[in-house]
């Protein structure tokens, strides 16, 4: 990692739009500003299917960990840049195929360990913690972590709709490595993002969202750079696809009028 992970903020900055509170926004939700507000409205002028890719990325989300549970006997979940809390998170899709199932988010977005932990008060099987999810060796030596996660047993960890978040220079493909390294074999990585194969719509949000976010933001990617980042991995069926396609449930989302990007993603397995 180029950057060692700076101390995390306790408090919320309404003046500074946040991915987490306008992925809020997008999802229906009611914990975010207006200032997160008026740069989905900036955003959706020059990609307007923005609505349509949150919520299609967000049930993309529940699929795979549905899928996780039931096909695969995955009972351990490490979700990497969770957000805040919506419905069907990952912790009531678990625990509804087994109640057992054990859950961490990790986000560094101190709202999202507010509401997290109002929302999991009770709820001893699954924990929030504030941190800098490339800081790999911090988040798997907390004590939550310890506490839930058991190494030597499969474990699914989510980078969902968040490698985009990480600059060039802090390298997303050794946060993938480093993280699959540290999963025993039979383990499960659900990694998407967003990604286009318009030069201009690359440059664009990337330099708005930079900018929009003071810097909490990395780069929309083409395809062919979340395929180098899974090497060594085992792409599942049906491989590594716009993630409304992926195993289809009969619930269908609302389709994207325009494709000028997309949620790009699937699932890996170590073996």
């Amino acid at each position: 990692m180029s950057q060692e992970p700076q101390p995390l903020s306790t408090a919320v900055d309404v003046s500074i739009p946040s991915v987490a509170r306008m992925y809020d926004h997008y999802l229906g939700g009611k914990d975010n500003y207006s200032v997160d507000r008026e740069a989905c409205e900036e955003l959706d002028k020059v990609a307007p299917s923005t609505k349509a890719l949150a919520v299609n990325n967000r049930r993309f989300l529940q699929r795979a960990v549905r899928w996780l549970a039931q096909e695969q006997g995955i009972r351990q979940f490490i979700d990497h840049g969770s957000g805040l809390p919506t419905q069907d998170n990952v912790h009531q899709v678990a625990q509804a195929v087994d109640p057992e199932s054990r859950v961490v988010y990790v986000d560094n977005d101190p709202i999202v360990l507010a509401h997290g932990r109002a929302l999991l008060e009770e709820d001893h099987r699954t924990a929030v913690i504030q941190a800098d999810m490339r800081d790999t060796d911090g988040i798997f030596a907390r004590p939550e972590v310890e506490r839930l996660i058991d190494f030597d047993q499969p474990v699914a960890a989510l980078f969902v709709s968040v490698l985009h978040c990480i600059k060039d220079e802090d390298d997303p493909k050794a946060l993938i490595t480093r993280v699959a390294e540290k999963l025993c074999p039979g383990s499960f990585l659900v990694v998407c993002q967003l990604v286009s194969e318009d030069q201009a719509t690359r440059d664009f949000v990337t330099e708005f969202m930079r900018v929009s976010t003071q810097g909490q933001w990395g780069r929309v990617r083409r395809a062919s750079d979340l395929e180098a980042y899974l090497e060594g991995l085992e792409i599942l069926e049906p491989g590594l696809v716009e993630v409304s396609t992926w195993k289809p449930d009969g619930s269908m989302g609302p389709k994207q009028a325009t494709m000028e990007w997309i949620e790009y993603g699937g699932v890996a397995r170590k073996n």
